[in-house]
């Protein structure tokens, strides 16, 4: 199990920068290269592999060599594990937007009733 939180740190540690959440958006539609992962951000070479080295450790991303060029690859799996941490709260967040869903209902028809006194 503890194993398992430190990947789950990895992950959340990854997905708390913006800039690495995107590489992950352009990487879920294909592989690229790390120069063309930099393009969008106009970073150079260096600071998108620093990125995803990040990307690397947290177990997201996987690169492979071909020919001349890296490629980098996402790995869903981790994201996966991160969805299923935070699927044990949803029952808590739903039971929380139920009661206020509830509480916003009653103040309307309240406020419906005293408009027609």
């Amino acid at each position: 199990m503890v194993e398992y939180l430190g990947h789950l740190d990895a992950v959340f540690r990854a997905l708390a920068d913006p800039t690495r959440r995107a590489m992950l958006g352009h990487l879920a539609e294909r592989e690229l290269t790390i120069g063309e992962l930099a393009t969008p951000f106009q970073m150079s070479f260096a600071g998108a592999s620093k990125h995803l080295r990040v990307l690397e450790e947290a177990g997201l991303v996987t690169r492979t060599i071909r020919g001349r060029s890296r490629l980098c690859r996402l790995d869903a799996a981790r994201l996966a594990d991160a969805d299923a941490w935070l699927r044990r709260y949803e029952r808590f967040w739903n039971a929380r937007l139920d009661q206020l869903e509830a509480l916003l209902r009653a103040e309307d028809e309240a406020k419906a009733r005293k408009a027609k006194e």
